[in-house]
Parts: C-alpha cells; structure tokens; sequence
C-alpha cells in the first residue's frame, strides 16, 4: 500500500464526509456553529486520522489513529441520532448515513485486528 489514498476504508470515510456536508446544507443558519460545524468537523476527522495514521512511521503508532478515528465515527453516530431526535434530519437520511458508518465501523475494526496480528 503506497497511499493511504489507496485505503478502502479511507475512500469509504471520505465519501461519508463528503454525504454530511451535503446533508448540513439546509440546517438553519442558527447551527452554523452547532451541530453542522460537530457533524462535519468529527466526519472528516474519520478520514484524517486514516491518513495521518497510515503516514506514521509504526504500526502501533497506526493502529491508534485508527482509535481515534473509530471514535470520532462514534461521535458522529451521535450528532446524526440527535438531529434525527431533534428534526434536523428526516429518518430516511439519519438511517442512510448511520448504514454508512457502520460498513465504516467494520472496516476499522477488520483493519485493527490485521493489523495487530501480524505486529
């Protein structure tokens, strides 16, 4: 693997981020600094911490960003669950994006465990 570019799970994580900005578009101006700045800030932290992990020069040190990535994925599960709760998002679309960080979730997970075992 010459880029992390290359990485399913980082395509995968990009594509998520790319469909929450989207899905932030039509929030009300009064969530520019609430939940479409958390949504898209802990959404493309997925993606980040993949490429900054994988330009680290051990794979603990990879294995970590993964971590955090894994957690940042949770944290946006939450946001989408709440503007879902709160009507920001109509079900339909919460449910769409949540699929998403699922196939995500088990991409980093599968990643995690490779990784360990062959360190």
């Amino acid at each position: 693997m010459n880029s992390y570019r290359d990485l399913i799970v980082w395509k995968a994580a990009l594509g998520l981020a790319v469909n929450c900005y989207s899905a932030t578009k039509g929030f009300p101006n009064s969530e520019a600094y609430g939940m479409t700045s958390q949504i898209r800030r802990s959404a493309a932290s997925i993606a980040a911490n993949v490429a900054e992990g994988h330009g680290r020069e051990s794979t603990g040190a990879f294995i970590q960003f993964l971590r955090v990535a894994q957690g940042s994925l949770k944290e946006l599960e939450t946001h989408l669950i709440l503007c879902g709760e709160v009507g920001l998002m109509v079900e339909a679309e919460v449910a769409n994006l949540l699929g998403q960080t699922e196939d995500i979730g088990k991409m980093l997970r599968s990643m995690i465990r490779s990784l360990q075992q062959k360190s």
